[in-house]
């Protein structure tokens, strides 16, 4: 997977260097997934930029070379971007914004307990930004945020600067607010950014759209859409397509569930479907359903900010329920093979919501895995870059984190497939049944052929 990374980096690189663009300046608020990959690869496209967070320790780290997070091909480009004097790292948020001609906000939207994005650090962003800025300057939200709320960044940052005894043509010439929703996935973020499907940017003036443009243009140049849009409409846009995908997700685990009843293979059902250019074969595989960072988050945020509307989103309410059974549908198998679970050995393969990320957010693992140690079994778990997180979320009681894939199976009474890591899909068959001491296997991901596993006398059962 490095090898890969990088190879596609370099070619990126060559091509990206090739075009003439003067630098811009930027600043990026937060290093969080976002705001370093954003900071990372506009770095790469020639710009000047300063990515800043509260949180010393982890300047530190980065300044130290290092990630806080685990995302194929970005330690690298972080490296080769400090190294070309492109890319710092700093805790001096004022000091960034005054170097800056456009400032990137990529804070955290979290969810709070009414599943509202808590945009109290998109806010404190938009203070600073009005208590510090001299210039004009763009504000960029990069971070996912509900509708209406770059209105708000607009009025936060307007009250800030009549404070500062600004009149209302200082204040409108100094600052334009946009919104540019990211669409990265975690495992391909780097080739998302600098090679995506489009870039939505929701201006509210010329003057922003002139600047977003320029900043793009690299990107334009080898046929990389760029949509400009309203604001309003650019903040729905994110909401909306993770809203889709996930109700592509909870459509065909619905069929899958059908197709257990009515004898119908889910495989062959979604495989006919996505020839359908209609439809698409991306995201109709069946399975324990969706995690991460965006969709369980956004589909939560979407039918709240419905609510407070006026508006009630009658299929997207069903899609966050659907994905609620499914996550923990693996454990209604395993009962009809186990019914009791005292003194089971489990192993388990995966433990992040999905393949390339050490992500734990929403993992399905984290449903499943208390439900298995709660009815008395005993757990063995590996995953190839989660274990350090995953660990510190679910402790280690009841739980055994294992060294490798096949550690993990020494005298299991069972394996459940939980993230589709492709390192699971190329194991030798003959050694995991050699190593449990019986050949169940459950595969919650579907990466496992039939035939195959039946042939080699397993008792193999799979979603849908």
């Amino acid at each position: 997977m490095r090898v890969r990374a990088a190879k596609i980096l370099v070619l990126f690189g060559a091509l990206f260097n090739s075009l003439t663009h003067a630098a811009m300046k930027i600043a990026i608020i937060g290093t969080g997934y976002v705001g370093l990959v954003t900071g990372t690869c506009l770095a790469e496209l020639g710009n000047d930029v300063i990515c800043v967070d509260i949180d010393e320790a982890k300047i530190d780290k980065l300044n130290g070379g290092k990630i806080p997070f685990y995302e194929p091909g970005l330690e690298e480009l972080v490296n080769q971007n400090v190294e070309r004097g492109r890319l710092n790292f700093s805790t001096e948020v004022k000091e960034a914004i005054l170097f800056a001609d456009t400032v990137f906000s990529a804070v955290g939207t979290p969810p709070d307990k009414d599943h509202r994005a808590d945009l109290r650090a998109v806010m404190a962003v938009a203070e600073t930004f009005g208590q510090t800025v001299e210039k004009y300057t763009v504000f960029v939200n990069k971070s996912t945020i509900p509708i209406g709320t770059t209105d708000e960044v607009h009025n936060v940052i307007s009250k800030e600067l009549e404070k500062r005894g600004k009149s209302p043509r200082e204040i409108e010439a100094l600052f334009s607010v946009v919104d540019n929703p990211e669409f990265l996935r975690e495992g391909a973020a780097v080739k998302d950014f600098l090679n995506p499907d489009r870039i939505v940017v929701g201006v509210e003036d010329e003057r922003a759209r002139g600047f977003m443009e320029y900043l793009y243009r690299p990107l334009a140049r080898i046929g990389r859409p760029v949509i400009f849009t309203d604001i309003k409409s650019a903040e729905l846009i994110k909401y909306a397509s993770n809203a889709f995908l996930a109700t592509k997700i909870s459509f065909i685990n619905e069929v899958a569930n059908f197709c257990e009843k009515a004898g119908a293979d889910v495989r062959q059902v979604a495989r006919a479907m996505g020839l359908d250019s209609r439809i698409g074969p991306r995201f109709l595989h069946a399975g324990i359903g969706y995690g991460g960072s965006c969709f369980p988050k956004d589909v939560k945020a979407l039918i709240q900010t419905g609510k407070e509307f006026g508006y009630e989103f009658k299929i997207v309410d069903a899609v966050e329920a659907v994905n609620a059974k499914q996550k923990v549908r693996i454990v209604e198998k395993l009962k009809t093979v186990y019914p009791d679970f005292t003194g089971l050995s489990i192993a388990i393969w995966g433990l992040t919501f999905k393949p390339r990320t050490d992500d734990m957010r929403e993992a399905p693992s984290l449903d499943i895995i208390p439900k298995l140690t709660e009815g008395g079994a005993k757990v063995r778990a590996f995953d190839p870059v989660g274990m350090e997180n995953a660990r510190g979320i679910l402790g280690e009681e009841g739980i055994y984190y294992g060294k490798d894939s096949y550690d993990v199976l020494d005298g299991a009474d069972v394996l459940l497939i939980l993230t589709e890591w492709d390192e699971f899909r190329g194991v030798d068959f003959e050694e995991v049944k050699r190593r449990l001491a019986k050949p169940v296997v459950i595969d919650g991901r579907n990466i496992c052929d039939r035939k195959e596993m039946e042939d080699e006398g397993f008792n193999y059962v799979s979603i849908g």
